[in-house]
């Protein structure tokens, strides 16, 4: 008797197949030329280096395409948030006239950064000031009730970053943005809750980044490897860092 429900393998066949295209499309992409601004609050000075200079990451250290499914699975929630905002009569814009993200650039280009977002308009019933600054975010059900719990400054200190320096740089482009608090928009990846969170500019945590950002690109012009997060290679940051092995491996 023939079993038409057997077959073996069909979903990690799939799979396979599928993250093999997503891990061929990321090799094909051409490398940033420039430090992103979204990362300047990331823990490790080193660790930015070596992303800023494309270093190969560690054996095995590469995105699965588990991972880079959940990269594309962002950019979903992201144009889901956009149109609910929409919908609900907000206005947000999100590209320029000429359909390119809003952004800037500094250091000759080799520090910038794009922005998800601008607010402009809203209904009266919500007290908002505009325009500000939006940042979204899709997370996990963990990450989620963690930085609606503790909000977003002390639960992802790198959104605070990014938001800060985006804030700081976009002020020449669009007046206020700065004065205003940034919005923040979190979606729960695993409910669909939302958590929003008003958060107002931090000028010195913008001019930590901005001054961090130039300090990684100077380094990195003098071939001067900066000091790592930890003098211990099993710290939480180190083991979980895709340049672990390298890094230890200069003994500095």
């Amino acid at each position: 008797m023939l079993d038409f429900n057997h077959r073996p393998n069909l979903s990690e066949s799939l799979t396979d197949l599928i993250d093999e295209s997503l891990q061929q499309k990321r090799q094909q992409q051409i490398p940033r030329d420039y430090l992103g601004a979204s990362r300047l609050g990331v823990a490790c000075d080193r660790a930015l280096q070596y992303e800023f200079l494309h270093v190969q990451v560690d054996p095995g250290r590469e995105f699965p395409g588990r991972i880079l499914r959940i990269f594309e699975a962002g950019h979903v929630f992201e144009e889901l948030a956009i149109n609910w905002l929409r919908n609900a009569g907000f206005t947000l814009l999100t590209e320029k006239d000429d359909g390119r993200q809003f952004g800037f650039s500094a250091m000759n280009g080799r520090l910038k950064g794009h922005i998800d977002g601008i607010l402009l308009d809203g209904p009266s019933s919500v007290k908002l000031t505009y325009p500000a600054l939006w940042e979204c975010k899709s997370l996990s059900n963990k990450s989620w009730k963690d930085t609606k719990k503790r909000q977003v400054t002390v639960s992802k200190p790198v959104y605070a970053s990014q938001m800060a320096i985006y804030q700081a740089y976009m002020e020449p482009q669009i007046k206020d943005i700065s004065s205003n608090p940034a919005i923040f928009t979190a979606i729960n990846k695993d409910s669909a809750e939302l958590y929003f969170e008003s958060v107002p500019f931090n000028g010195e945590l913008a001019q930590r980044s901005s001054d961090r950002g130039v300090r990684v690109i100077q380094a990195c012009d003098a071939h001067e490897l900066l000091p790592r997060i930890s003098k211990d290679p099993t710290h939480f940051e180190c083991k979980f860092c895709a340049w672990q092995d390298r890094c230890w491996n200069h003994q500095q």
